[in-house]
Formats: structure tokens, sequence, C-alpha cells
């Protein structure tokens, strides 16, 4: 799939106030629309892409493939590692069923040697199988704990394999194709949700005081110049870049216009 380069959301450019921007209400500003939830998906293991299942501008659900890498070697080695763990795990069993024999024999042995009933040599031999026992138990037990620890391994690189969504949304960017060799990092799709959306402005410190949390937005933009979308004042800064003289401010978009989408530029004003 020849990769599509889509520019991720645009940082908040400088407020460009009308010719009455002493009045706060008159005052005007534009800034990017963004999701709250946007992601570049990365590789998390090397491979080679045998499929990819979804394209730009496809919607896709948490947890949906987006594309897979070849698992061959891994899906043998989680086989292999599952009958290792299951012969070990067989061996213990049978340790542990030898070892409660062997020291029932060896508490029979212990009457008997108190008693004068054997001789030293038997009773040596009872308590040697006991011992060995034991010493079988705990070799099996750490191989199985061992191969119950890499089958682990093999199934987070197997899962690693695939490509998923971590959220519901739009693929915005792929620059993933068929047969890539990737490698640990390298990205290969951004998603971006479709909803909440926010927008991202800045007003100067002198009008900073009419834009207070919940104040209502009014929201235009030159793609559809007949919308009106409402927003209303999320957050504001605390802090006043001292550069630009300026606040950032974050507004949610009410109700958002289906025509609306992340990156899209918007006109800023407060509502009348």
């Amino acid at each position: 799939m020849p990769a599509a380069a889509v520019a991720p959301a645009k940082a908040a450019p400088e407020p460009q106030p009308t010719a009455e921007a002493a009045d706060p209400k008159s005052f005007s500003t534009t800034g990017p629309l963004v999701a709250e939830q946007q992601a570049d998906i990365a590789a998390e293991r090397a491979g080679r892409i045998v499929s990819i299942d979804v394209r730009i501008g496809d919607r896709v659900k948490k947890g949906q493939i987006l594309a897979q890498l070849d698992d061959r070697a891994l899906r043998s080695a989680c086989d292999s590692q599952k009958a290792r763990m299951a012969s070990a795990q067989a061996q213990l069993r049978e340790w542990q069923a030898e070892q409660l024999t062997a020291e029932a024999d060896l508490r029979r042995a212990d009457a008997m040697r108190e008693n004068k009933i054997i001789s030293e040599e038997n009773w040596e031999h009872a308590k040697y199988r006991v011992d060995e026992t034991i010493d079988e138990v705990a070799r099996f037990r750490e191989e199985a704990s061992a191969s119950e620890a890499d089958l682990s391994t093999a199934n987070l690189q197997l899962e690693q394999s695939r490509i998923v969504a971590p959220f519901a949304g739009v693929v915005g960017r792929s620059t993933v194709r068929p047969a890539q060799e990737v490698k640990p990092g390298d990205v290969l799709f951004w998603i971006t949700a479709e909803a909440p959306l926010q927008v991202l402005f800045t007003v100067p410190e002198t009008s900073m005081a009419a834009f207070a949390t919940g104040k209502p937005l009014d929201l235009t933009t030159a793609d559809y110049p007949g919308l009106h979308q409402s927003g209303r004042i999320a957050r504001v800064s605390p802090v006043v870049d001292p550069a630009s003289g300026s606040v950032q401010v974050i507004g949610s978009v009410v109700h958002p216009s289906p025509l609306l989408k992340p990156g899209m530029t918007m006109q800023v004003r407060l509502a009348p």
C-alpha cells in the first residue's frame, strides 16, 4: 500500500485579532480541531508485513487488526513450548507421586530400624530414595516454570505480530506496504478518534479575562461557510506565554457536525 501523508493536528497559530479587537466579543482567532484521542501506531517487534487490513479513511473498532506480521516461526515456537511445558508438568506429577510413596516407605523403614528389623543399609536405601525424589521434583518443577515463562514470552511476541487499533476511530495515515520489513518503533498508522472534538487556540493577554472557562463559543470554517458550530471553553492555561503575550485555550465542540474533521482550521469567537 503506498504511503499517504496526512498532516497531524497543527499547533495553534498566534491569534489574529480583527480591527475591533479592543472589544473581546468581536475578537476572533483561528485554531485547529483535534480529537481527544489520537495516536501513532508503531511496530512492537521486528518482522515482515504479510497482510494489511485497513486503508486510509477506514473506521476501526478498538482491538481491530490493522496489519499482520509474519508469525509462522513464533507459532511453531509456541507449539514447541506448550509441548515442553506439558512434558515437564507430567514428569513433575509422576515424581511428586514417587516422592509420596518414598516418604511412606521411609516412615516404615524408620519404625523397622528403631525396632532393629532392617539393616542400616536398607534404611539408608529408603532415605536415599526420598532424597532422590525430592531432587527430581525440584528439577521438574523448575523445568515446568521455565517452559511456562518461555511460553509466555512466545505468546507475547505472537500478540505483537498483530498491529491493532488501541481505540475506536479513523485511519488518518498509513505508511505500511505489503512485504515491508519493519523494526520496533516504526510508525505504521496514525489513528484519530472522531469525537469528542476540541479546538485549540490562543488569545492575547489583554482579552483573556473574557475567555473564561464555560463561556460559549461560535465556531466557523471556510470549508463550510454556512456552518456555525457551538462550542464551550473547557480549559484556559494559567500561564501567559511571555514571548507572544498570549494564553492557550482549549474549547470543547458541542454536538459536532458530521462535516467537521480533526485537523480542520476553525475561526473562533465568543458567542453573542
